[in-house]
């Protein structure tokens, strides 16, 4: 694999804990994408290789677009979304792996159980938004996804790089690099992508997993999306809206406005692209954030307690729908 430039040192602490684990529970962020749950697949299978087990603990549902990552690899997981087991505890596990995020806002429900957990708690993310709470942390801003940290980690361990592992590794940095469009793509992704293609990664069989195999609801989704669309400040910022009406009358789910956010940006005027998601559940408002070079939108959610990316953020307020947008949308408007 192509080596990452994050210090070694960092490297091997994470190292030197997992290795010496008889059992790991592997966590990532709540609404996994394809860059969390193709890091925690190929984490867990690499670690096998080391006899080390694994289970996986999911905040939220398996998105059905990624589910082959774990039926075709053997990957048992705890789906905590609708409740956590009353019997549930950290103790049966040597050490906790948290993956592409550092704050507990991205990890409902699971600090209570990591506050009385006395074995080391890891983070693996590439996010710049971060709270210090783990024993152990590597973060690399630089990486694309967390897939090329996880990539670098699985080498420096001499794990042999499997055809599942890479095929793994592959969902993770063409998700969160839209199939290598975004401007998060630098040579490192690309020189990594060529040894996972080498190492047997089905690309082709990945991209139509991810881009050729959509529900029709989620295009009648995108559909409403489009048709929301308003331009402000010259066509510097867009913005589009999702109501539980668009939900109701579409039968899509929040998990279908994955990458949604992503449609205006191909408008040449557009710097700044903002997407307002009323879940259908009266939970927090969710907006995206997306740029393309002048605002820092990682930044700009802080100040209301998201965070993430410099070109890519989220964040979640309480409502009402439109009170939310005037906000955010007030707040961005002197920065486009």
């Amino acid at each position: 694999m192509a080596s990452a430039s994050s210090p070694t040192d960092v490297y091997q602490e994470i190292l030197d804990v997992l290795l010496a684990c008889r059992r790991v529970l592997i966590t990532t962020h709540i609404r996994p994408d394809g860059d969390a749950l193709g890091t925690v697949t190929a984490t867990a299978i690499g670690l096998r290789q080391h006899n080390v087990d694994c289970d996986v603990l999911l905040l939220s549902h398996l998105p059905s677009k990624y589910a082959f990552l774990f039926n075709d690899n053997q990957i048992h997981h705890t789906d905590v979304e609708t409740g956590w087991p009353a019997d549930f505890s950290l103790q049966p596990y040597d050490a906790l792996l948290v993956m592409d995020t550092g704050t507990w806002s991205q990890l409902p429900g699971l600090r209570q159980h990591v506050e009385g957990f006395n074995r080391p708690t890891l983070v693996v993310d590439h996010h710049l938004t971060q709270e210090s709470w783990a024993t152990h942390k590597l973060v690399d801003t630089q990486a694309a996804a967390a897939g090329e940290i996880a990539s670098e980690l699985l080498r420096r361990a001499n794990i042999r790089l499997s055809p599942a592992i890479a095929g793994a590794l592959f969902v993770a940095i063409a998700s969160d690099t839209g199939w290598f469009q975004f401007s998060n793509t630098r040579p490192h992704t690309m020189r990594l992508a060529a040894d996972l293609m080498e190492a047997g990664a089905d690309t082709q069989g990945v991209y139509r997993l991810l881009y050729q195999n959509e529900r029709h609801h989620r295009v009648l989704l995108q559909t409403r999306a489009q048709q929301s669309l308003q331009l402000y400040q010259d066509g510097k910022l867009a913005v589009m809206r999702l109501t539980r009406d668009d939900f109701a009358q579409t039968g899509a789910h929040v998990p279908d406005t994955e990458n949604l956010i992503n449609i205006p940006l191909q408008i040449k005027t557009v710097e700044v692209s903002l997407m307002f998601v009323e879940p259908p559940d009266h939970s927090p408002i969710r907006v995206s954030l997306r740029s393309k070079t002048k605002v820092d939108v990682a930044h700009f959610a802080e100040q209301f307690g998201g965070g993430g990316h410099a070109r890519a953020s989220g964040l979640k307020l309480p409502g009402p729908l439109a009170d939310v947008e005037s906000k955010v949308i007030q707040a961005m408007l002197p920065l486009v």
